[in-house]
């Protein structure tokens, strides 16, 4: 499994949600398995989130999405996202 980690700004966390949840059956189409999100506890417009794959080539290709980047701007998320990849060891 991978997990693959996102964080970014966002202007208005409410609005940019409807966004994240309009988003879950094409997020589930391009092979999310299950996820999480997480908004700062100071700061709401500071967003972390969670995406499990199956495989890194379903991670890396999901970020490279065009489907994703709509999204993300339609939801008004705010300069470029800080992303990085982990693997669970058993």
């Amino acid at each position: 499994m991978i997990r693959l980690f996102v964080r970014h700004r966002v202007g208005d966390f409410t609005a940019w949600k409807r966004g994240y949840d309009a988003f879950d059956a094409t997020r589930r189409k391009l092979g999310v398995r299950d996820a999480a999100v997480f908004r700062g506890a100071v700061d709401a417009g500071d967003v972390t989130i969670w995406h499990d794959f199956e495989t890194m080539q379903m991670a890396q290709a999901f970020v490279k999405s065009p489907e994703l980047a709509g999204a993300m701007k339609s939801a008004g998320v705010v300069g470029e996202p800080e992303i990085w990849f982990v693997a669970r060891e058993l």
